[in-house]
C-alpha cells in the first residue's frame, strides 16, 4: 500500500512538473510571436533584422528591432532610428542620432552614427528617409525573421498559433479526463 502511494505521488509530481514546463514553453513562444509579429502589426510598427555589427553591443547582428513611425521633428540626439540609405530605396540602416542640424533652406538633417563605428555617417538623414525610431528589440529573433519571406512568416504565425491552440485544448481535455477518472466520494444516507 505504501509503495503504491509513493509511486502515485511521484507520478503526480512528474505530471505537475511536466505541465509547468509545457506551459512555460507555451507562454514563451506566445510572447516571442507577440513581440515579433502581433504587437508591431497592431500599433503600425515594422520589424527589421540587424544584419551588421555597427550597432553592437546594443543591437548585435541577428537582433529584431521593432521600429515605430516618428516625426523627424521629434527625434533628438541619442535616439536610435531606422532610415533609408537613399530616399525611396528599400535598404535601411539602424543607427543612433548624434546631432541635429538645419540646411540653408530650413530642412532638418539628422547626423547618425553606429554605436560601434568610430565616426558619424558621411551623409545626413533627411525627414523623407526616416522610417522611425527603435521602439524595442528582441535579441536573436531577427535570425528567424531573416530566414522567412513575408508569406512564409505569415504561414509560420498561423501554424504556430494553431499548434499552440491545439496544445492548449489537449491540455484542457487531458485535465478534464483526469478529473473524471478520480473516484468520487460516496455519501451515505441515514434514515
Amino acid at each position: 500500500m505504501r509503495s503504491r502511494s509513493r509511486s502515485r505521488s511521484r507520478g503526480t509530481a512528474r505530471g505537475w512538473t511536466g505541465q509547468v514546463a509545457a506551459w512555460t514553453v507555451l507562454l514563451a513562444v506566445a510572447a516571442v510571436v507577440a513581440a515579433g509579429v502581433v504587437v508591431p502589426r497592431v500599433v503600425g510598427a515594422t520589424p527589421y533584422t540587424v544584419l551588421t555589427g555597427s550597432m553592437a553591443p546594443t543591437y548585435p547582428p541577428g537582433t529584431l528591432v521593432v521600429v515605430r513611425p516618428v516625426d523627424a521633428d521629434d527625434v533628438g540626439p541619442g535616439t536610435p532610428v531606422t532610415f533609408q540609405l537613399e530616399s525611396g530605396r528599400p535598404e535601411v540602416v539602424t543607427h543612433r542620432v548624434v546631432d541635429v542640424a538645419y540646411d540653408l533652406t530650413g530642412r532638418r538633417l539628422l547626423t547618425t552614427q553606429g554605436d560601434a563605428n568610430p565616426v558619424p555617417d558621411a551623409e545626413p538623414v533627411e525627414a523623407a528617409q526616416l522610417r522611425g525610431e527603435v521602439w524595442y528589440a528582441v535579441p536573436h529573433l531577427g535570425r528567424v525573421n531573416a530566414l522567412l519571406t513575408g508569406h512564409q512568416r505569415q504561414v509560420a504565425v498561423w501554424v504556430v498559433g494553431g499548434g499552440l491552440l491545439a496544445y492548449a485544448g489537449a491540455m484542457f481535455v487531458g485535465a478534464a479526463r483526469e478529473r473524471d477518472r478520480r473516484p468520487r466520494p460516496t455519501h451515505l444516507r441515514t434514515a
